[in-house]
């Protein structure tokens, strides 16, 4: 890109007024992209809607990275975990064969021509005679036994070799899905660059105040509607926890598939805080919409997850009076903004049967928290992905 200051843009113009108790209902989707006027040019607006879809589009990609890349965390686990347990049965079978040979070396070492039942018509001592045929027969179990445990180690060591190769084929299939969602997320985001690349130092500071428009008028709206409820409610301890660690990433960079410590994605910064405070949830925002219990926005409290997008496709932490925490967008970073910067979808509570805290005192929040639009803005030369 060239040098001039360039604001990279995230999807925030939410339309439509919000009615009533709103507990999750979607806003109005995104247009669709506008094509060139007569005289070629496109209006404000137009570039706004191009900007958004194309957003929208990286989002939806690094999500799908995100889900593969934790799949792919979990498949090396239990690759891992079979190497293991491979290595201790080729030990075991090892040392049963060991037992088996030996055992067999002392057959051959011992046989007799006689029966065991001549045996004891000609001993001298038939009661020695019988106590040694106790023993022999005690052998003989053993000697099964042996036979048997190495039957079935060897049946073990080949069913676990096999599903190690399938664990390790799977490895190799999902690190080329990944190198090919990578590659889309870097596609998309090179796109959002040449758009952004090709307008004026005018055509940039119209769309950003349309764009900042839309949110402020998005945030009076849901504001004015009553959604939230009553204001004031604390979180639980393990809820402040993580709020206190979200907050203490403002300021960190937005880098699409970062879970810290250093640069994180919307998804991570939340997946990250509720791991700080004791809680594994979801990786990614789509999972952490399907797999945590809902609550109705009118019920939100701190270290809450709002979710936004009809694919919920970005996620933030509930701050408290209608502010979240989030990662917003590439060129950004960590920030507090208005809960309807982004198109809401609804909420989840990580801990859902936790009580509110006693004495909750709201986290401190660093100078210049709220800097920056929240419309991804950032400097010429922005890295696009990773």
């Amino acid at each position: 890109m060239s040098g001039r200051l360039v604001r990279w843009v995230c999807t925030v113009a939410v339309t439509g007024a919000i009615t009533g108790a709103v507990t999750g209902a979607l806003l109005a989707p995104l247009p669709a992209s506008a094509a060139p006027g007569p005289d070629g040019t496109r209006s404000v607006a137009e570039l706004l809607t191009d900007l958004q879809r194309l957003y929208q589009d990286a989002e939806v990609a690094t999500e799908a990275y995100n889900a593969t890349a934790e799949e792919l965390k979990e498949r090396r686990r239990t690759a891992d975990d079979l190497a293991e347990k491979l290595a201790a049965a080729r030990s075991s079978l090892h040392s049963s064969r060991t037992d088996a040979g030996r055992l067999a070396r002392e057959q051959y070492q011992g046989r007799s021509d006689f029966s065991p039942y001549l045996r004891l018509l000609l001993a001298r001592n038939p009661q020695q005679a019988l106590d040694e045929g106790h023993v022999m027969r005690r052998a003989a179990r053993e000697r099964q036994a042996t036979v048997d445990r190495l039957a079935g180690r060897e049946k073990k060591t080949d069913a676990l070799a096999t599903k190690a190769r399938d664990a390790l084929d799977e490895q190799l299939r999902l690190a080329e899905r990944q190198k090919k969602e990578r590659d889309a997320v870097r596609n998309r985001l090179k796109e959002v660059e040449q758009l952004l690349a090709s307008l004026t130092a005018d055509q940039l500071a119209d769309v950003a105040r349309l764009e900042e428009a839309g949110v402020s008028r998005a945030q009076r709206t849901f504001m004015a509607s009553g959604a939230l409820g009553s204001a004031g409610r604390a979180p639980s301890e393990a809820g402040d926890e993580a709020l206190s660690y979200a907050v203490r990433q403002i300021g960190k960079p937005y880098v699409w598939g970062a879970e810290g410590p250093d640069s994180f994605d919307c998804s991570g910064l939340t997946s990250q805080a509720w791991s700080h405070a004791g809680r594994t949830i979801p990786r990614t925002s789509q999972e952490q919409w399907a797999r945590l219990p809902h609550i109705p926005l009118s019920e939100l409290r701190p270290g809450d997850l709002v979710v936004y997008f009809p694919k919920a496709t970005h996620v933030a932490m509930y701050l408290g009076d209608g502010m979240v925490v989030q990662a917003p967008r590439p060129g950004t970073k960590v920030k507090v903004s208005p809960i309807a910067a982004n198109p809401l979808l609804g909420a989840v509570r990580p801990d859902m049967s936790a009580p509110a805290m006693r004495g909750y005192v709201p986290p401190e929040l660093p100078a210049g928290a709220m800097d920056g639009g929240d419309a991804g803005y950032g400097v010429a030369g922005a890295p696009v992905g990773r």
